[in-house]
């Protein structure tokens, strides 16, 4: 049943695809060589062999925005090893460079504290959006934040001030 519905949301949101329509070079960077990178990456075969298929897509992508940023610090309560994978020398911890945050109960509390330390180099990783639709708009919508990718299941959020706030649907 899973798989049906996520072939119904893929087909959904086919017109986002590889980053058609994306204007700024950066996000369509971003949107095609890592959000969406097909080509399998050298730790694949050692990560998620035992995970179902959402667990492992959202790994893989938790797994390149770290290669991507090479943080210095993670702060996450799930995906550990894809996030140790993706930058050896991270560590975990409570900072604002590379955050993996849940929409659960207490998600908003987590977030004003987060916002207070967050710099234009941070990434927010947003998990659970199709859950919980209102708390994603209230991220998105929030002066705080810049550059928003929505996948469906997750959501990616940039605090990079100097450029114009966007929000992107991306089909992932």
């Amino acid at each position: 049943m899973l798989k049906l519905r996520y072939y119904l949301v893929w087909l959904s949101r086919i017109t986002h695809c590889r980053g058609f329509g994306i204007q700024s070079p950066a996000d369509y960077w971003l949107v095609r060589y890592v959000i969406n990178e097909h080509w399998p990456y050298y730790q694949y075969d050692a990560l998620g062999r035992y995970d179902d298929w959402l667990t492992r897509k959202l790994g893989y992508l938790y797994f390149r925005l770290a290669n991507w940023r090479q943080p210095q610090v993670i702060t996450a309560d799930g995906y550990r090893s894809y996030l140790q994978a993706g930058c050896r020398k991270a560590s975990f911890g409570e900072a604002a460079e590379l955050v993996l945050l849940r929409l659960d109960s207490e998600w908003r509390g987590r977030l004003d504290v987060l916002f207070q330390r967050v710099d234009e180099h941070s990434v927010l990783m947003v998990e659970g959006i199709w859950k919980n639709r209102k708390a994603w708009a209230d991220i998105v919508n929030d002066e705080r934040t810049g550059i928003c990718f929505n996948l469906y299941y997750c959501g990616i959020v940039l605090f990079d001030r100097k450029r114009t706030k966007q929000h992107y649907i991306i089909n992932f």
